[in-house]
């Protein structure tokens, strides 16, 4: 049972259900090709490849214990770069005239982060369930029904931190609570919803 809950706990990494998350939107979004690429590049650079060799490089430094960072102290400073590669983002998908979807997905991950480096200070949450949580319910808000079976991955990726004793049940659920409320307010600022 430990493999399994590694397995999906690597699998549903917050960096790779970005990375995901962001293939699937940049295809429902782009025109053509090139178009399709652009907005692939300019999300993921900043959800995923730049926050990854961020912490790649900590962790390489010593300057966290782990890739999960799993030392509370450590997270909050991660988390305000974090905050910095989603504002960026949301100002290059700006720039480039990306879909509103688009923009507005990357500005949720930008107050995600900055509402889970607060929390960091005095508690830590789970990431890898607001990751899943708010990738599913982006993708529910984008094709409605047809992503619904994949739903059971919230609940199997709160398990495996749970089993994994990287966080509690009340990490996990604050964190799913945030990542579809997240998703929900950004998507009803900027009028999605």
């Amino acid at each position: 049972m430990t493999d399994l809950a590694r397995i999906f706990s690597t699998i549903c990494n917050p960096f790779l259900t970005a990375l995901a998350l962001f293939v699937i939107l940049a295809h429902a979004v782009a025109k053509d090709t090139p178009t399709f690429w652009a907005y692939l590049f300019a999300s993921t650079f900043f959800t995923s490849i730049g926050p990854m060799l961020y912490v790649l490089w900590l962790y390489a430094t010593d300057r966290i214990t782990d890739l999960d960072m799993s030392v509370r102290s450590e997270r909050e400073a991660v988390f305000s770069a974090f905050v910095v590669f989603f504002c960026l983002g949301t100002a290059t998908l700006w720039l480039i005239h990306a879909p509103r979807l688009l923009i507005a997905t990357m500005g949720g991950y930008a107050v995600s982060s900055l509402v889970v480096g607060y929390i960091t200070r005095y508690w830590k949450i789970s990431t890898h369930a607001l990751g899943i949580s708010a990738s599913m319910s982006a993708l529910t808000y984008l094709y409605h029904q047809q992503p619904l079976p994949f739903l059971v991955l919230i609940p199997i990726v709160g398990w495996s931190r749970v089993y994994l004793k990287a966080h509690t049940v009340a990490q996990v659920l604050a964190g799913i609570v945030l990542g579809a409320t997240s998703v929900i307010l950004v998507y009803h600022v900027f009028k999605l919803l």
